[in-house]
Order: structure tokens, then C-alpha cells, then sequence
């Protein structure tokens, strides 16, 4: 197990504080993004769709990063459906995964925006709810241990000075 010793409690301080913002900010995004997918929820149309191919992606979308060795292409399905109106539409689902979670010729539900039926995803965990739970429970974790860390400092600087005596400066002694 790694010990890192911080110097000064000022230093601890900014550190828990920083843990906390930083958990507290992922915490938030992630109620954002969960209230996004709440509202796109009660607002969407249904329609049957289905899943024409998969298009094979980098995981960093073609970014400018170095290949790591467990990088691996994603699959994106490719669903075609028809809106209420009956024009037929084809969309493309920002979630890919490896080993892919759709195959072609797949029938999927589809929801949509009836304003916008370019605003379409696949009624499944992973289009509606995957990035609300990773920010929502990144954040959860690290304001947690943040929020843990001070208040057991907290409780070990009360117990020092509770196991301190008393000077002079204090309590003046009275005469």
C-alpha cells in the first residue's frame, strides 16, 4: 500500500476541499445528464426500428491520442426507423461497445423527439441511463471519500486538542 504524507494541514485542507468540489461537480453533471434523459424520456415518440449495421469506430473517435494496446474499435449500430409522419430516417447511436450489443437485422424500440426526429437512440440501459451512472457515480465516490477524509481529520484535530492541557494563555490564572 502507497503512503503519501502531506505536509501541512493547509495542504490536506485544499486537497479534501478539492476532492470534494471535484466529486460534487461530477455529481451534478450527473443529475443533469440523468434529468436530460428523464425529460428526452417524457417527451419521446416510439417507433419500431432496426439495427441495418454496425459501423466499426476507434474508441477515441479520431482524436489525437496515442494507441494504447487494449484499445479496441467499437461497434456503432446503425438503425433505420420511420417517424409518425412516415418519413423514413436513419440514425446513428452514439453508444458503441465491443463485443457489440446489437447484431443486424436486430429490431429495436426507438425513441425520438416528434420536433426533431434526428434526435433519435435506441430505448436501452446503455443509450438512456450509462453516462448519468458513470458521472453520477464517479462524483458519488470521490465527494465521498473526500467528505470521509475530512471529517476524520476533522475528529483526530478535536481529539489532539481535547488530550492537550490547558495554558496559561488560555486561562489566566486568577490571583
Amino acid at each position: 500500500m502507497v503512503q503519501v504524507q502531506i505536509r501541512g494541514r493547509g495542504a490536506r485542507r485544499w486537497i479534501t476541499f478539492g476532492a470534494i468540489t471535484f466529486g460534487a461537480l461530477f455529481l451534478v453533471i450527473g443529475l443533469i445528464l440523468t434529468g436530460v434523459s428523464v425529460s428526452f424520456l417524457a417527451d419521446a415518440e416510439r417507433a419500431p426500428g432496426t439495427v441495418v449495421a454496425l459501423e466499426w469506430r476507434d474508441g477515441h473517435n479520431g482524436a489525437s491520442r496515442k494507441k494504447r494496446e487494449n484499445d479496441e474499435p467499437a461497434a456503432y449500430p446503425v438503425v433505420e426507423f420511420t417517424s409518425a409522419d412516415g418519413t423514413p430516417r436513419t440514425f446513428r447511436s452514439s453508444t458503441g461497445s465491443n463485443p457489440p450489443s446489437y447484431e443486424e437485422g436486430e429490431r429495436v424500440e426507438v425513441l425520438y423527439r416528434a420536433d426533431s426526429p434526428e434526435d433519435a437512440r435506441i430505448n436501452g440501459f446503455a443509450s438512456l441511463w450509462l453516462l448519468p451512472l458513470v458521472f453520477g457515480g464517479i462524483g458519488l465516490v470521490i465527494a465521498g471519500i473526500g467528505t470521509a477524509v475530512a471529517v476524520v481529520g476533522r475528529r483526530r484535530s478535536q481529539a489532539v486538542r481535547s488530550t492537550q492541557p490547558l495554558s496559561e494563555c488560555e486561562f489566566p490564572r486568577r490571583r
